[in-house]
């Protein structure tokens, strides 16, 4: 169950400078599926998510719920337009993630939900594009909120632990990891499936 968020000052980083450890990084991929449409439309945040399903993929349906970083790797360009055969080679595919993976207990969900928000400003909505998601790290638990200021104040502290702790070279270089730009199949979303 979900904490209150602590009044404390927060850590302005994630994860240990030396890089990720165990049980980090961790692979992810699906297709973007339409969300609550709470992310653009009451937060100003937008996100793209992916089916909860995807998590099962390597086995990493039990991960805590909370908020992670890391790298999103998209087979869109820089407006948001779909690329079919990926963006192979092109770093304009791969951009510095946040994530929630949990229950979002201000709103009450029913469904737990797993909810990337790319730091990177799309001129459209690209759903049905496939995500490619390395996770490098763990930033903090998911929280319950007296008040929607409260959870965007928080969702933005996130975005910027995020974006320090990936401009440390041990996490930056994990922005030409392969594995981001590797759109080809539907390997992880068939497997996902079953």
């Amino acid at each position: 169950m979900p904490t209150h968020r602590p009044s404390r000052p927060r850590s302005p980083f994630a994860g240990p400078p030396t890089g990720p450890i165990s049980p980090f990084p961790i692979p992810l991929s699906g297709p973007i599926v339409k969300g609550f449409g709470r992310g653009s439309r009451e937060l100003g945040i937008p996100t793209a998510n992916i089916p909860l399903a995807g998590l099962s993929v390597g086995g990493h349906e039990e991960v805590e719920s909370g908020v992670y970083f890391g790298w999103a790797g998209v087979n869109v360009d820089d407006e948001g337009r779909r690329s079919e055969g990926g963006v192979k080679g092109k770093q304009e595919g791969v951009w510095p993630m946040v994530m929630s993976i949990g229950w979002n207990p201000f709103y009450q969900n029913s469904v737990r939900s797993v909810e990337v928000h790319i730091m990177h400003r799309f001129r459209q909505d690209f759903y049905g594009a496939r995500i490619n998601l390395m996770i490098l790290g763990f930033i903090r638990p998911e929280f319950d909120y007296v008040d929607k200021e409260s959870l965007v104040e928080d969702i933005r502290t996130d975005i910027e632990v995020a974006q320090r702790s990936l401009a440390r070279d041990a996490y930056l270089s994990w922005k030409d990891d392969p594995y981001l730009v590797q759109f080809e199949g539907g390997e992880h979303e068939q497997e996902a499936a079953r």
